[in-house]
């Protein structure tokens, strides 16, 4: 079996979101937690939980998203003001 793109699942505190997916897509994560479960020993009870990871590890990978992330950062951080002169 190939190897998935998701780890086991990391516990950390979530911020609610509620997103309305396909019918179809849903059946796709449910199958993807199925098989997830056997790959990792770790059952994944609900599907909805792959999302943040799976949204986490596409935009990670998306390199025209960091190339404009960087531009954003670097557009938002003010230019350190010239060291005044003492007298």
């Amino acid at each position: 079996m190939g190897k998935l793109k998701l780890g086991p699942l990391v516990d950390d505190k979530p911020v609610k979101l509620t997103v309305e997916l396909p019918a179809a897509v849903h059946r796709d994560l449910a199958d993807y937690a199925e098989v997830l479960g056997r790959e990792t020993g770790q059952p994944v009870e609900e599907p909805a939980k792959l999302i943040a990871p799976m949204v986490e590890r596409f935009m990670a990978t998306d390199r025209g998203f960091a190339k404009a992330r960087n531009a954003l950062r670097e557009r938002k951080i003010p230019s350190t003001p010239p060291a005044s002169e003492s007298s």
